[in-house]
C-alpha cells in the first residue's frame, strides 16, 4: 500500500513542511554547539539572529502582501505581482547590502564581527530566489513543492555541517562558507525549477510595487512587532535578575511552545491562500467560514493537548531539559503557557484575517497593542512576584487584550461570534475523526483496483 498517496495532502504536507525546518534547524544546532568552540559557537548564534531579524523584516515585508494579492489571481495579474515582488526583493536587499558595508566600515577590529557583517548580505542575496519560490508556492498552494523545497534547504545545510566535523574542519567561518552554498544551491533549485519565477519581472509595474509596498509597510510593522512580543520576556528577564540562568530557566517552556506553533504555522500556511482567493472573488461568508474552521479545529484539538501537557509538565521538562530544571520556576511557565496555548489559533487567525480584509494596519495595533501589555506586565509581573512566573503570567493578559481587540475590530467587517467558533470547530473535527477511517479504506480499495 503506498503510504504517500495515503497521507499525501495540503494539510499534512504543510505540517511537514513547516516541521522541517524547526526540527533539522535544533538538530543542526546540536552538532554545531558540541563541536564548535564556545567563542565561534557565540558567534554563529549572534549571525543566526542577525541574518533571522533581516529575513524577518523581508518576509514580512513581502511575503503576505505576495499571497494576499497572488492568490486567486489571474495569469497575467499573478506575473504582475510577482515580477513587482522580485523588484522589491533587490530593492530591499540592495538597501541591507550598503548599510551592512556602512556599518562594516565603522565595525573594524573584531574578526568574528566582520565576518558577519560582510556574508550577511552576500547571503541575504543568495536565499532571494528561494524566498520568492517558497511564497510563491504558498500561494499556488503546492505544499508538495514546498516540502521538498525546505528539504533542500535544511538538508544541503545539515550534510554540508556534518562533512565539516567528519573533516574536522568544524570552523564559525567554515560554517558561514557552508551556510552560504546551502543558499546560492537552493535558489538555484528554485531558478531551474521554474519556481521563483525570475523572469516574471519584466511584468512589474509601478502601481503594482506601490499596492504591494503600502500594504507591507504594516504587515512588516506587525512582524518585527510579533518578533519582539516573543523576544521581550528574555530582554526584561536578563535586564531584571542578576543571574542569567533565568533567561535559560524561561527560555526552555517557551522553546517548547514550537509544539504548538508548528501545526498552527501549516493550518494557517493552507488557510491564508484560499480565504485571499475568496477575498478576490468578493465571498466574505466564505472566507468568514475558513476562518472559523481553521480556528476552530485548532482550538478543539489543543484542549486535550494542553490538559496532558499540563498534568505532564514535570516529566516533560525533565526529558527535554534533564534534571537540572525539575525543581526550578520551568515546569510552572510551562503549565502557565498551555493556559494561553487555547488562545493562539483565534489570535493568529483573528490577525491573519485581518490582513486578508486589507486592514493590515488594525493588525499591526493589535500586536503594537499586545507588545505594551505584554511589557508592562512583565516588569509588574516580576515587581509582585519577583519570579519569572510573574513573566509567564503577564503572557495570558497580553493574548486576550489581542484576541478581544481582534474580535471587537473583525465584527465591524464580519459576521460571526466566538461560540460560531468554538460550535464549527467541535463539529468540523468530529467529522474529521469520524472520516479518517472511510478515506483509509476507499484509498485502499482504489489501490487494490
Amino acid at each position: 500500500m503506498n503510504l504517500y498517496k495515503k497521507f499525501a495532502n495540503k494539510h499534512t504536507l504543510s505540517l511537514a513542511s513547516n516541521a522541517v525546518m524547526p526540527v533539522m534547524g535544533m538538530v543542526t544546532i546540536s552538532i554545531l554547539a558540541r563541536n564548535l568552540t564556545k567563542a565561534d559557537f557565540g558567534s554563529w548564534i549572534i549571525f543566526l539572529i542577525t541574518y533571522t531579524i533581516a529575513n524577518f523584516f523581508r518576509s514580512g515585508f513581502l511575503q503576505t502582501s505576495l499571497v494576499k494579492f497572488y492568490a486567486g489571481a489571474s495569469s497575467e495579474r499573478k506575473l504582475n505581482i510577482a515580477g513587482s515582488t522580485w523588484f522589491l526583493g533587490l530593492a530591499v536587499a540592495i538597501i541591507l547590502s550598503i548599510l551592512s558595508f556602512c556599518v562594516f566600515l565603522i565595525n573594524k577590529g573584531n574578526a568574528s564581527t566582520e565576518i558577519i557583517i560582510k556574508w550577511l548580505a552576500i547571503i541575504f542575496f543568495s536565499s532571494l530566489p528561494s524566498s520568492i519560490a517558497l511564497w510563491i508556492l504558498q500561494a499556488e498552494e503546492r505544499f508538495d513543492r514546498m516540502f521538498i523545497l525546505q528539504l533542500v534547504g535544511q538538508g544541503s545545510f545539515f550534510v554540508s555541517v556534518i562533512i565539516l566535523v567528519i573533516l574536522n574542519k568544524a570552523q564559525f567561518q567554515m560554517v558561514i562558507y557552508t551556510f552560504c552554498v546551502s543558499a546560492i544551491i537552493t535558489s538555484l533549485f528554485t531558478i531551474i525549477a521554474g519556481w521563483a519565477k525570475i523572469t516574471s519581472i519584466v511584468y512589474k509595474s509601478k502601481a503594482c510595487i506601490k499596492e504591494l509596498a503600502n500594504f507591507g509597510k504594516y504587515s512588516v510593522g506587525t512582524s518585527i512587532s510579533s518578533y519582539l512580543l516573543r523576544g521581550s520576556d528574555s530582554y526584561i528577564i536578563k535586564y531584571m535578575f542578576v543571574d542569567p540562568s533565568f533567561v535559560g530557566v524561561y527560555y526552555l517552556p517557551q522553546r517548547l511552545m514550537e509544539i504548538i506553533e508548528i501545526p498552527l504555522r501549516s493550518f494557517i500556511a493552507t488557510a491564508l491562500p484560499a480565504m485571499a482567493t475568496a477575498m478576490h472573488q468578493n465571498d466574505k461568508r466564505h472566507m468568514t467560514y475558513i476562518m472559523k474552521k481553521y480556528a476552530g479545529i485548532l482550538t478543539i484539538l489543543l484542549i486535550p493537548v494542553s490538559i496532558t501537557a499540563f498534568i505532564g509538565a514535570d516529566l516533560i521538562i525533565e526529558i527535554i531539559g534533564g534534571r537540572t530544571f525539575i525543581h526550578s520556576d520551568a515546569t510552572t511557565v510551562f503549565r502557565i503557557f498551555m493556559c494561553f496555548a487555547i488562545l493562539l489559533p483565534v489570535d493568529r487567525f483573528f490577525g491573519v484575517t485581518l490582513d486578508i480584509l486589507n486592514k493590515p494596519h488594525l493588525n499591526m495595533i493589535k500586536v503594537m497593542l499586545m507588545l505594551i501589555v505584554n511589557v508592562v506586565g512583565d516588569f509588574a509581573g516580576i515587581y509582585y512576584t519577583h519570579s519569572i512566573v510573574g513573566v509567564a503570567l503577564a503572557s495570558i493578559l497580553s493574548f486576550l487584550v489581542g484576541v478581544v481587540y481582534g474580535y471587537i475590530v473583525l465584527k465591524k467587517y464580519l459576521n460571526f461570534t466566538m461560540t460560531d467558533i468554538l460550535k464549527l470547530g467541535f463539529v468540523e473535527t468530529k467529522l474529521l475523526l469520524l472520516d479518517l477511517p472511510n478515506r483509509f479504506k476507499q484509498k485502499a480499495k482504489k489501490e487494490d483496483l
